[in-house]
């Protein structure tokens, strides 16, 4: 796991060493060296659950190589400061969120965010001329910037994405709605400002259960009645209908009938609901 970005990546043991949780160890990627901490101990792994080919652990991190990444880390703090205040003076529309070197210091990264392209030629040749090596600007989202700075999220514990979310998957207002939620931004958007990621993790045994249930204000027929679905517990197989003559009632899901073509089909093409209109800006993807 490589510590600004918090993104882990697979790598090959090809010595006799003993790497454990927590080590830092050096690497061989694609942008050259680099040093990471050992975020799983090695362990032999099936090749379809990895990309190929991997790139090595080149050693674990010796004194001298924890001393640099320390003295490099500083070097980035200082750097940062330098950005944040170039970025002021040539008035670019951009956040500066985190500064490093590679381990090898051939290149400097800025991570920013931005909402729109810029031209951020003239700030590179000047941040070139007074670091004297290469410059990279790098572009992300506010999630990586929220995985990049870190915080607590609404559950009291780390973000998921700094803890072992890798790879970002989409999270629509639909999977939220459909798991019963209160469309309320401050109740179902992270530190981003996206939907939280953690309602995508139950989504899919809604979905599943929801295709058992009739439709929200779909007609169902009870014993000798008919009522109209006012609320539906996927998970527990209940319903609330509104039956005609006796009111609101608590139903099993095996005391009612109904369409289950036109169920499904409702479920698919459900419409937002003007709430849910006013908050689309929250999906994260």
């Amino acid at each position: 796991m490589f510590e600004i970005t918090r993104k882990r990546y697979y790598f090959e043991v090809v010595d006799e060493g003993e790497y454990v949780v927590g080590d830092r160890a050096v690497v061989d990627t694609a942008r050259g060296k680099e040093i990471g901490l050992v975020y799983m101990a090695p362990k032999m792994m099936e090749e379809e659950s990895l990309v190929l080919p991997l790139k090595p652990v080149i050693r674990k991190a010796t004194e001298e190589d924890n001393k640099q990444f320390e003295t490099l880390k500083a070097e980035a703090i200082k750097a940062n400061t330098v950005g944040k205040e170039k970025i002021k003076k040539h008035e670019l529309p951009m956040k500066l969120v985190a500064t490093e070197f590679t381990f090898d210091k051939s290149k400097l990264i800025f991570y920013f965010t931005a909402e729109g392209r810029i031209d951020f030629r003239n700030l590179v040749k000047e941040l070139a001329t007074i670091f004297k090596l290469r410059i990279e600007l790098r572009q992300i989202g506010v999630r990586d910037e929220a995985r990049i700075l870190g915080s607590l999220g609404i559950c009291g514990k780390e973000l998921c994405c700094r803890i072992y979310i890798n790879k970002f998957d989409s999270v629509l207002i639909k999977m939220a709605r459909d798991q019963g939620l209160v469309i309320n931004p401050s109740k179902i958007s992270g530190a981003c400002g996206r939907l939280l990621c953690c309602i995508k993790y139950e989504y899919q045994q809604y979905a599943d259960a929801l295709l058992k249930c009739p439709s929200m204000g779909q007609i169902v027929n009870v014993e000798n009645s008919r009522g109209k679905v006012v609320g539906i517990n996927p998970l527990n197989e209940y319903l609330y209908v509104d039956v005609e003559g006796k009111g609101r009632m608590r139903l099993n899901l095996d005391e009612v009938s109904f369409d289950k073509k036109e169920a499904r089909k409702q479920h698919k093409s459900k419409k937002k609901t003007p709430e849910e209109a006013a908050v689309k800006g929250l999906e994260a993807k």
